[in-house]
């Protein structure tokens, strides 16, 4: 059984009289211990799609189905990590990834061990105490993925997480979270990570599902079959034939030709 299924979603948005259908019958699976990424040009629904599996966004039509259940709320199980970081200002580093942890009831001494912890795991011990605006973008981000992994998720959404950041800071980031990702005994079990960026999904995924142009359909599903770690191949040709493959599935499912 998949961790994660998508059955047959719609989504319309409806205002005044308008109606914009967003997704329209969207199919996949995540597995567990598998990392994929969602690719589409801007405006297919990516980020929509995301918002109902998280639970914070319901689905016009068709459902999607974790632990064998119909998700419906937002869960502890499925974290999601936003391409704005989402920090509160007025609350420190440590605060911020203490924010969920306190919505659930976990008490004062074990959220402050749990928040303490997973900032030292990306490598913000020391800045506990500082503020987001004197935090720099990839800092802020990574407060962000240590708060969404502080609620020990079996699944971590990522909305274009890195797209913000300049290229090092991205890079840092993305071999950051596939450690993270990777290390045994650990959480998420899985990820499914929103990109447009096809060099980042090719580089990080086990999969990437390209979705067409608005109306959000899945046109491809793409396996990298490239060994990790993937640093050693970025320049060999099978990396360039991935990363080719999915554009073109981009081009046609836009309407280029």
């Amino acid at each position: 059984m998949p961790a994660l299924e998508v059955r047959n979603v719609r989504k319309i948005f409806k205002e005044d009289k308008n109606e914009t259908l967003a997704l329209d019958g969207v199919n996949f699976t995540v597995n567990e211990d598998e990392f994929v990424c969602l690719v589409g040009p801007s405006g297919c629904g990516k980020s929509t799609m995301l918002r109902i599996i998280s639970g914070l966004e319901h689905a016009t039509s068709g459902e999607v189905i974790f632990e064998g259940k119909p998700v419906t709320q937002p869960s502890p199980k499925i974290a999601m990590v936003f391409q704005l970081f989402g920090l509160l200002p007025w609350k420190t580093a440590q605060e911020n990834v203490e924010v969920p942890l306190e919505v659930l009831g976990v008490p004062k001494k074990e959220r402050f061990e749990a928040a303490k912890s997973y900032l030292k795991m990306v490598y913000l011990e020391g800045f506990e105490n500082t503020y987001p605006h004197d935090l720099s973008g990839g800092m802020k981000q990574r407060v962000g993925i240590a708060r969404a992994l502080a609620l020990k998720p079996e699944i971590l959404l990522m909305d274009e997480p890195f797209s913000s950041l300049d290229e090092l800071t991205a890079k840092t980031l993305r071999d950051l979270t596939l450690n993270i990702w990777r290390k045994k005994g650990e959480p998420p079990d899985s990820i499914l990570m929103v990109s447009h960026n096809v060099e980042e999904a090719v580089y990080m995924a086990d999969r990437v599902i390209v979705m067409s142009a608005r109306p959000g359909r899945v046109i491809g599903d793409v396996k990298i079959e490239i060994p990790r770690p993937r640093a050693e191949h970025v320049r060999d040709p099978l990396y360039f034939h991935f990363v080719d493959e999915v554009m073109e599935m981009l081009h046609l499912g836009n309407g280029k030709h």
